[in-house]
This record gives C-alpha cells, sequence and structure tokens, in this order.
C-alpha cells in the first residue's frame, strides 16, 4: 500500500488530471491511499471544483484572481479553502506534504517549483522549464532541503530508473527517444502551410496544445536534451537523440562496457507518474501491459535537424550554458503560442527562437545571481519581450 500526502500544482492540465485518475484507479484497486493538501488551476473553474469535491484538499488556488469568486461559490458548503493569484499558488506550494507533483506548463510554473523545491518533499517534476531555466540551482535546492527531485517526462523516468546514480561514471551516453511528431515525414516545403489543428494531433501521446506544438517541431526534444543534462550531470556531446516513432522505448542508457540498458512501455503518461509517486517502490494500478508480438518491430531512425532547427537550436543554448537555455525556453513558448494563436507561420518557429537567442544572447544578460529562480525570470521575461519584437517585425512584413 501506498500512502501519500500530496500537492498537485497545476491539477486541471493534462499530467494533473493524469495524476490525480492514477491516485483514483489506485485507491479502487486498493494499493494507495492519499490525502491532498493542495490542488491548483488555472480557468477552467468547473474541473477544478469537481477536483476538489472529489479530493477535498484543504486548499484550492486558481491562478486568475477573476475567477476567485466563481471557484468559491462553487465550493460553497464544503469547507473547503480557497485563494487565487500567482502568490497564492507559490505559498500553497510550501505547504507541508509528503510529495508534489509540478504540473504547471511553462516558465509560469517555476516560482511555485522553485518553492516547493525548498520544503523537503519529493517534487515530481512534470515542469520541465523549470531546470531548463534554473539549471542545477533548482537540484541542489531540493538536496538541501533534504527533498528528492523525480523526473515525470517518460524519457527522463525512463532514464533515472536505469541510471545508476551511485556509479555515474559508468555510463557513456544518454540516448533519448523522440516519436518525431505528426510531422516527422514532412518535407519543409509540406509543412509551410501547417494549421494549429493538425500540429495539436500527436500521433502516440494524449498532450496539452502548447507541448504537442512543441513535439510537432521538436522543440520538446531540445528541452529535454538540456534537462538531462542537468538530471543526470551529463555533458551534451554524450547525449543523443533517435528518432523512434512507435514511442515504445522512452530512453537508453549506455555503459562504458558496451551494454545498452532501455526502459519500455506503452505511450501512456500514466506509468511514468506511476514511477514518481511511489518510487523506490512500485505502485500496482490496471496499467497497460506491452505486448510485444502485436506490435511485430520497432524501428528508428536519426533526427532530422534541418527539417527539425530547433532541436540543434536547443543543443547550442545547452553548450552556450548561462541565460542561453532560459532564452530558448522563454523564445519557444512565446512562438508556440503566436503560432496557437494564428500570428505566426509553423516553420517560423525555430526562426523567432534563433533570432531571440542571438539578440538577447548578444545584449549581455545573464542568469548568474545569487537567486536563480529571480535571475531566471528576469531573462525570461527580456527574451519574451524580444520574441514578440521579432513576432510583431514578421507580421507586418507578411
Amino acid at each position: 500500500m501506498i500512502r501519500r500526502r500530496v500537492s498537485i500544482l497545476g491539477s486541471t492540465g493534462s499530467v494533473g488530471c493524469s495524476t490525480l485518475d492514477l491516485m483514483d484507479a489506485a485507491e479502487t484497486a486498493g494499493t494507495g491511499a492519499f490525502e491532498v493538501e493542495v490542488l491548483t488551476g488555472g480557468a477552467n473553474i468547473a474541473r477544478l471544483a469537481e477536483q476538489a469535491r472529489r479530493w477535498r484538499p484543504a486548499l484550492v488556488v486558481t491562478a486568475w484572481p477573476a475567477q476567485l469568486e466563481a471557484l468559491t461559490a462553487a465550493l460553497a458548503g464544503t469547507g473547503i479553502a480557497t485563494a487565487a493569484g500567482e502568490a497564492a499558488i507559490v505559498e500553497a506550494a510550501t505547504r507541508p506534504v509528503d510529495w508534489v507533483m509540478a504540473a504547471i506548463v511553462g516558465a509560469a510554473g517555476l516560482r511555485s517549483a522553485w518553492a516547493a523545491a525548498g520544503t523537503g518533499a519529493t517534487l515530481a517534476l512534470a515542469n520541465k522549464e523549470s531546470l531548463v531555466c534554473c539549471g542545477t540551482a533548482l537540484i541542489d535546492r531540493v538536496r538541501r532541503s533534504g527533498g528528492q527531485l523525480i523526473p515525470v517526462d517518460s524519457e527522463h523516468s525512463a532514464i533515472f530508473q536505469v541510471f545508476p546514480a551511485d556509479a555515474p561514471e559508468r555510463v557513456a551516453r544518454l540516448v533519448l527517444t523522440a516519436s518525431g511528431g505528426p510531422f516527422r515525414t514532412l518535407s519543409r516545403a509540406e509543412m509551410a502551410g501547417i494549421t494549429p489543428e493538425r500540429a495539436v494531433a500527436h500521433p502516440n501521446w494524449s498532450m496539452g496544445a502548447k507541448i504537442s506544438v512543441d513535439s510537432a517541431t521538436m522543440a520538446n526534444k531540445g528541452l529535454e536534451t538540456i534537462e538531462a543534462a542537468y538530471l543526470f550531470a551529463m555533458p551534451a556531446e554524450r547525449i543523443d537523440v533517435v528518432v523512434h516513432p512507435e514511442s515504445i522505448i522512452h530512453s537508453l542508457v549506455e555503459f562504458i562496457d558496451g551494454s545498452t540498458l532501455a526502459q519500455l512501455g506503452p505511450p501512456e503518461m500514466k506509468t511514468p507518474i506511476a514511477c514518481a509517486l511511489a518510487w523506490p517502490d512500485r505502485l500496482a494500478w490496471p496499467a497497460p501491459r506491452l505486448d510485444l508480438p502485436a506490435l511485430g518491430r520497432l524501428t528508428f531512425e536519426a533526427p532530422d535537424e534541418a527539417r527539425f532547427p530547433a532541436l540543434a537550436l536547443a543543443r547550442q543554448a545547452l553548450q552556450a550554458g548561462g541565460g542561453a537555455p532560459t532564452i530558448f525556453n522563454a523564445a519557444n513558448e512565446v512562438a508556440a503560442m503566436a503560432f496557437l494563436d494564428r500570428r505566426l507561420a509553423f516553420l517560423n518557429i525555430a526562426a523567432v527562437i534563433a533570432d531571440t537567442l542571438g539578440r538577447v544572447t548578444n545584449s549581455g544578460v545573464s542568469s548568474g545571481s545569487d537567486d536563480a529562480c529571480d535571475a531566471a525570470l528576469a531573462v525570461d521575461a527580456e527574451a519574451r519581450r524580444m520574441a514578440e519584437s521579432i513576432i510583431g517585425k514578421l507580421a507586418r512584413a507578411a
């Protein structure tokens, strides 16, 4: 029986909903017992209230102050406290619990993840942007507090499960797998007219809109390369990416003796969440099972960085260091959202990232500071301003 007192930051998003669904399945199966301290969400008040009525947390927070009245009304008579705004989410993240799921998408989740990292709880990190922006400072903060950071991304969860943390010198390289996204076989010319509807239709995974766009551009794999470098103290030249369309092998660790260990499973986010929730134990739940004969074969190919330049740009940002990974992340977020808002062409997402990296990095912005979170957010803000300016110029030139 796995017992945890938990907080879910970003409970109404894809990962947050999957976490609560997993907890419900484990409780139904009699293998888990969970007490929820905090739920936080965005503008989807109906879903947030429904989750709160099911799990009876002590506190529910919406990121949108204008939605507080609606949230409070929806939970009238339940005795559940409500709050709103970024400061309230950060405060909620510091409440004493065993386990915190950090699943707020993008740099918006950075302050709350940073706050949770200082509590001594296990930090289940789905918000890769926090690690991309804060780097090893986030890992150090978790360790100093007596907590543990467990990655939730399927690729990093796969590596985490087989990586010899007590003997990292045995590892020769890490190999991250990528589905290739919905446009893996398209030429650059064929990508010119890509619409948001096509970009969010991932062939294997069920994800939010922004992350689906990141998968389509392979910016997501770039962010994951940066994340892997920090998580496993691995230099960029020892981290490779291979396209694996079936999304069955989630990543591999190659050892110095030539052996390679891989973690396999169906493309189901609840599996890495279950690993993070129960670690170092295992949680029994009605998980989908791998049927290798039914699959028949697994295929692999090298990524095409000419068609998907965001992957190479991320590696360049990692090698540049300093504020460059934060700049990459900020420019990508702004560009991806502009694409979803139909203000930017699909192929211009990478162009905006490249231009922003050149302009902001060259302007001398640095992430060097005693407070890595504040420093990263300062770089993030400058990069966002520059990216929006670049998008505006592209729109005027169109």
